[in-house]
């Protein structure tokens, strides 16, 4: 792996670990983490600190990985996935001072290998989407999806297995 830091117009990349042969296009804002081998990651993606992305995979356009995703090898991300990595967001304490990262914590979020996850879906934190498992386009998935599973819906819900 080598450590790209890149900053122009185009893309910010900094302190981000990158296989062989990953192709990263324009306006992309990755930070503190890693690109696995044969990966390819659209334009208008965010990958925040500590995210992980592994070998051969698609990230699609217009997608945010935040702190505590774990994307593992083979995945497909389809275009506008947003996953999540706090169950309470608020912008302020009960005091009404402005939270801090000492103020809440991350929820890792698990992709496991040659999963596929659809267009405009959201990834609520704290679950396990299985091996090969398939989320279908649009779904807010709040909970562990099993391994070769299809799920759809607001909450997705298992359509076969």
């Amino acid at each position: 792996m080598r450590i790209l830091n890149i900053e122009n117009e185009r893309q910010v990349l900094k302190n981000v670990q990158v296989g062989d042969n990953v192709k990263i296009f324009n306006f992309v804002n990755a930070y503190g983490c890693s690109i696995g081998d044969g990966s390819k990651v659209g334009a208008f993606v965010e990958i925040q600190k500590g995210a992980t992305i592994g070998r051969n995979c698609k990230i699609s356009s217009h997608t945010f990985i935040c702190e505590g995703v774990r994307i593992k090898d083979n995945v497909f991300v389809g275009h506008n996935v947003s996953f999540i990595n706090d169950k309470y967001p608020r912008a302020v304490n009960e005091d009404g001072s402005i939270q801090t990262d000492a103020d809440w914590r991350v929820v890792e979020t698990i992709v496991e290998e040659g999963a596929s996850i659809g267009t405009s879906s959201t990834i609520l934190c704290g679950i396990t989407i299985g091996k090969g498992a398939m989320v279908g386009a649009g779904s807010v998935v709040t909970k562990d999806v099993p391994a070769g599973a299809v799920v759809a819906g607001n909450p997705a819900r298992i359509m076969k297995k």
